[in-house]
């Protein structure tokens, strides 16, 4: 096959296309990602609630259910061999009156019949030696020990990594504006820079899956998605023990409730609303909807510490109103593969959508080869927040940038930013390093560490400072006549270094 025409086009590079990007690279196939972002991870796989769920809240004998518990057993293990960080702290569904015990009933119920392993009802004085800052009025709670905290930006560039150092080509920057099949069998997908070829192509573009859906479907088989906009709050490590565990309300039609939970980071995250709106790019705030979660959480968990609030942020769930995925080839499009209405727990389910959706592909290219074996990604990057100093002035010694402190709030130093960039599909701006290292989530939000990261990103893709984005093209951090002054503006070379 010539250079633009590849066995497999995955459209969307969000953590469900990477799973399958990784899953597709162990087979002789040719795999390209299309990704309309600069960066893997930039829809709803990075503005989410960072959980993985048990599986016990999706009706049972849906896809969902079944995805999201065999997921929530293959995340474990898949982030261990990744390098990702995960940590099984358990969940709690928490009723405030007695009248509600009936519905923890029936969640126990459904998660078992689901194949949850380890549910049961913990009472008031269980829960309370459990969780010792849940609200006042709360009677017993639904006690989940699979459930489990991962760090979404971590995960989806780990298997895109993977993908990548396996063969599978991405293309970054690069939204699908059509796709046709022809007389002969393949599939055209036009991009701005150009028409690609492929023999199947799967849709995981996100909310954007039915618009692709749709232009291939018949005229009877046609999908809505909905945005449905969730707003958090992030807390401050000094308030991330605040809850042990992941604590939930007794969920509603509209989804799993406001949850308070701590983050692999060490943060305290609050959130989301479901709020059901036009907008497929609506990711703004609202004074109303952020108010709405500081009320509801404290239905749950008391004195949740909002005074140390650091960022708020909204993200969109891919919804349908089947409230399932839609995973399979679309009937009367031969080899357009829908992975749709990824919603949650769509993270929870990432390690099982991957094998799926990639055995469906497989499946209708007649089964290729499999390698004779799958190299593993890079080793993740050090993070010297979390060495021993004896572990950190060694890695100084090797690499002397490992030294340089750039971002204060969080530890990260020079050496860290360097290997972002130079990773495989590696960091092109500050949200890009910010996902991988953390540069800029901590207290001060990259108000100390933004001028420094993007010096280096500048020195390290050759390009201006004036040229260096937030989040890609059209988010350059200097604009009119300051851009001279940033252009010039030299690197610092041994600033806050370690002592």
């Amino acid at each position: 096959m010539g250079g633009s025409c590849y066995d497999v086009i995955v459209i969307g590079a969000g953590v469900s296309g990477c799973a399958i990007a990784r899953e597709l690279s162990r087979r002789r196939v040719s795999a390209c990602v299309l990704e309309a972002e600069e960066d893997v991870c930039c829809g709803t796989s990075k503005a989410n609630s960072a959980i993985v769920h048990a599986g016990f809240d999706a009706a049972t004998g849906t896809l969902m259910a079944r995805l999201n518990v065999e997921g929530s057993r293959l995340m474990g293990p898949l982030c261990e061999e990744l390098g990702v960080d995960y940590e099984r702290i358990g969940s709690l569904v928490v009723c405030v009156a007695r009248a509600e015990r009936r519905g923890l009933d029936a969640l126990l119920a459904r998660g078992r019949a689901n194949g949850v392993p380890g549910l049961r009802i913990v009472e008031r004085e269980e829960l309370r030696g459990l969780e010792p800052n849940v609200a006042e009025p709360a009677v017993a709670a639904l006690w989940a020990p699979t459930g489990a905290i991962v760090n979404p930006f971590q995960l989806t560039a780990a298997l895109a990594e993977t993908a990548a150092v396996n063969g599978v080509e991405f293309r970054l920057c690069s939204p699908v504006t059509e796709v046709a099949r022809r007389a002969d069998g393949l599939w055209d997908v036009a991009t701005p820079a150009g028409a690609l070829e492929a023999r199947v192509v799967v849709n995981a573009a996100g909310v954007h899956a039915d618009e692709l859906h749709n232009l291939v479907c018949a005229p009877d088989d046609r999908l809505e998605i909905f945005p449905r906009r969730g707003q958090y709050h992030v807390l401050d490590v000094t308030a991330g023990a605040h809850v042990r565990h992941t604590v939930f309300a007794l969920p509603t039609r509209l989804g799993k409730g406001v949850l308070v939970t701590p983050t692999t980071g060490g943060n305290l995250l609050v959130g989301p609303t479901a709020e059901d709106i036009d907008d497929k790019d609506g990711v703004d705030t609202t004074a109303d909807g952020l108010a709405e979660v500081m009320r509801k959480a404290a239905l749950t968990v008391r004195d949740v510490p909002f005074s140390e609030r650091i960022r708020t942020f909204a993200g969109l769930r891919a919804h349908q109103p089947g409230h399932d995925f839609v995973i399979g080839e679309v009937p009367g499009a031969p080899g357009f593969v829908d992975c749709a209405a990824i919603e949650s727990p769509g993270l929870s389910a990432a390690p099982a959508i991957g094998r799926m959706v990639a055995g469906i592909v497989c499946e209708l290219l007649g089964n290729p080869a499999e390698k004779d074996e799958l190299l593993p990604r890079p080793a993740p990057i050090p993070d010297v927040a979390r060495l021993s100093p004896e572990a950190w002035s060694a890695l100084v010694e090797e690499r002397p940038e490992y030294g340089r402190v750039v971002c204060r709030c969080r530890t990260v130093t020079e050496g860290q930013v360097v290997d972002a960039v130079r990773r495989p599909l590696g960091a092109r701006s500050l949200d890009g390093v910010k996902r991988r290292v953390e540069a800029g989530m901590g207290r001060c939000q990259g108000g100390f560490c933004s001028p420094r990261v993007a010096q280096i990103l500048a020195r390290e893709l050759g390009c201006d400072l004036a040229a260096v984005t937030l989040a890609g093209p059209g988010s350059e951090l200097a604009v009119g006549a300051d851009k001279d002054a940033w252009a010039g503006a030299p690197a610092p070379a041994g600033e806050g270094e370690a002592r």
